[in-house]
């Protein structure tokens, strides 16, 4: 693993497309696909000797680049990201749901709202964090046939949102850029301020 943070890669219209290494954003420099660094973060990389002019290249590397990437069909809004355990911890703050304690993440599990032998499909919408305790209590009935209630409605992360849940060495000008993006009803903004 890298010692490096991830870069914030953009598309050429400014939203947000990936995390990539450090290698695949000097690529980028390298083969002019960089329009602009707008991180105020840079990393600096040095290279071998020139054997001609006997100097050492060197890179900079912005945290936030745009580039010239084609700009996505979807919206950062109509982007649906795929629903893994660790994004969705990270969703909801690594808090269960139904008794508002925080747990360490091997403590947690996806508990579908409206369970899949009753029709609930495994999706951002049906889905919360819940620990272990609470989701066997819940077993395959609806919170309110045991007298649970959630402190939360589950929602669908947009791109940003999904960018940040995915990586957790975001540094401090990467997180601005993504939270200024992130839904007017985040709830991610409640675990960071």
């Amino acid at each position: 693993m890298s010692s490096y943070p991830l870069i914030l890669k953009l598309d050429k219209a400014g939203n947000p497309d990936r995390w990539i290494n450090h290698e695949e954003a000097i690529r980028l420099y390298t083969n002019d696909r960089v329009i602009a660094n707008l991180g105020s973060q840079n990393f600096v990389f040095r290279g071998g000797i020139n054997a001609r002019t006997q100097r050492r290249s060197v890179i900079e590397v912005g945290s936030i680049l745009l580039t010239r990437a084609q700009v996505k069909n979807h919206s950062l809004h109509s982007f649906v990201p795929h629903l893994t355990n660790r994004a969705l911890f990270r969703r909801d703050g690594h808090i269960c749901l139904y008794c508002g304690e925080q747990f360490r993440h091997s403590e947690l599990t996806r508990d579908h709202i409206i369970p899949i032998s009753r029709g609930g499909r495994d999706c951002w919408e049906n889905v919360v964090t819940a620990c272990c305790r609470c989701n066997n209590l819940k077993g395959s009935r609806l919170p309110e046939e045991c007298g649970k209630k959630l402190l939360a409605v589950p929602y669908v992360p947009n791109k940003a949102e999904y960018l940040f849940l995915q990586n957790r060495r975001i540094i401090t000008d990467q997180q601005t850029f993504l939270v200024a993006r992130f839904g007017k009803n985040s709830q991610l903004k409640q675990f960071l301020f």
